[in-house]
């Protein structure tokens, strides 16, 4: 057992993306899929330790002590990138896009209870490897297992509920980047004027040089830092309520709330550049860690069934990515982007979606629209509507 410490685990993360940067430069076939680079680098890791654990039984334990903090960080950033007024603009294709992730949790539980029917699994088995853990991540995953656990009588549902997200969370950075390159085949790109007209926004181009100051960058730290311990506070005093919600929604809500606050009641605002810089460092790390991070050999460990089911899923993504949420939502470039970040978080999570349209964006131009609608409804909306149809879902006569 080889244990590394806090500040290790950092250097290694470090260490990963700037692989994972290497292998992206000399694969022309991960260029070509727009395969993330933590993506890339934290696999390889992975892979490497699944090696040393199955041949020589040793095992690589990091310290994930800042993964959550780099998490909360991330979706900080989200909400201090949020102004409202962009939003409004942007509430129709907001509201479509709600719909069409709205078919999506409807089809993968479908899939999850029709196929565990057909194998003779415990149909938790099927929500567990539909919606649950896909489109809901770790956190949504380890909130129903406990459920099913204690009033379901499942007693391996945590195990299969990580082991599912995890699955998705490696397919979801695998898929994205396919999708958009056979999507984008047919579709009219943005223009070099239209390029060069446009300051990069958000998190659309994380290796374009911005210029920002000590003092901007301070401000922003402070704003990160009181949206995630604000957030987190919040979080706490709502538990068991009818209220309750995950830690990074309402560190997410917090930043919109400051970010707009600020702006109304003192004229203050935040400097995006800033927010962009400290939101990408903060998502490449978290990424990293995640995926180097992975047990591989307890995905290994997974009944054939739930594999299957598993793998099902991934192609309905892809599918419903192409034939649904790229035609819905106008079969153009913004499309296909979108489409690429609905493979990462209805897979995966939202910082794999993020990091799937980064990969798009930076090969093929910018996307200011998806990065506005995506963030918005796959780290807040999505958990809302995946309670709903969750509890419709338990209400069939099969659950009774």
């Amino acid at each position: 057992m080889l244990n590394f410490s806090i500040i290790e685990t950092l250097v290694t993360a470090s260490l990963v993306l700037l692989l994972g940067r290497k292998i992206v430069e000399r694969a022309a076939l991960l260029r070509a899929y727009s395969i993330p680079e933590p993506v890339a680098g934290g696999l390889l890791i992975a892979l490497l330790l699944f090696g040393l654990h199955s041949v020589g039984n040793i095992e690589v334990r990091f310290d994930t002590g800042l993964q959550a903090p780099l998490m909360l960080a991330f979706f900080a950033t989200i909400g201090l990138n949020a102004d409202l007024a962009s939003l409004r603009s942007g509430g129709k294709t907001l509201s479509v896009f709600l719909a069409v992730v709205l078919g999506l949790l409807i089809l993968q539980n479908a899939i999850g209870l029709g196929l565990a029917k057909v194998m003779g699994l415990d149909p938790l088995i099927g929500l567990l490897a539909g919606s649950i853990s896909l489109s809901g991540g770790h956190g949504t995953g380890a909130a129903w297992a406990k459920v099913f656990s204690d009033r379901g009588g499942l007693g391996v549902a945590t195990e299969i509920a990580m082991a599912c997200a995890t699955f998705g969370l490696i397919l979801g950075g695998l898929v994205g980047g396919p999708v958009a390159r056979i999507l984008i085949k047919r579709v009219k790109l943005p223009t070099d004027k239209q390029v060069l007209e446009e300051e990069p926004h958000g998190f659309e181009e994380p290796k374009t040089m911005r210029l920002i100051t000590p003092q901007a960058f301070i401000e922003t730290l402070t704003l990160i830092a009181v949206s995630i311990a604000v957030g987190t506070a919040l979080a706490e005093r709502m538990v068991g309520t009818a209220l309750e919600l995950p830690t990074f929604v309402c560190v997410l809500f917090t930043g919109v709330l400051l970010r707009n606050g600020l702006a109304v009641i003192f004229g203050y605002h935040v400097f995006e550049r800033s927010i962009s810089v400290l939101g990408n460092v903060s998502l490449s790390l978290f990424l990293a860690q995640a995926l180097m991070s992975l047990r591989l050999w307890d995905l290994a460990s997974l009944a054939m069934p739930v594999l299957i089911i598993l793998f099902l899923q991934a192609i309905a993504m892809a599918a419903y990515a192409i034939f649904v949420t790229f035609r819905v939502m106008g079969a153009n470039y913004d499309a296909a982007v979108l489409a690429a970040g609905h493979c990462g978080f209805g897979l995966g999570a939202t910082p794999t979606a993020i990091a799937n349209m980064q990969a798009v964006t930076e090969r093929s131009g910018p996307s200011p629209l998806a990065f506005l609608v995506v963030p918005m409804v796959s780290a807040f909306f999505i958990d809302i509507a995946n309670a709903i149809v969750i509890k419709l879902y338990l209400a069939l006569p099969m659950f009774s």
